[in-house]
């Protein structure tokens, strides 16, 4: 049996460049749907106050 723990470490690179793509998109998109959504929120606050 052969000990695959060194083959395994190849790996991590990898995990790095998808966490910070993800977390790249999440930025890219929060900054466009944030005004958008706090337009929305804004909205229903007054809908609410006004009631």
């Amino acid at each position: 049996m052969k000990n695959n723990m060194k083959d395994d470490s190849g790996d991590v690179p990898g995990w790095v460049l998808i966490t910070l793509m993800t977390a790249g998109l999440v930025v890219l998109m929060w900054s466009v749907a944030g005004p958008a959504l706090k337009g929305v929120f804004e909205q229903a606050l007054s809908k609410v106050a006004a009631f």
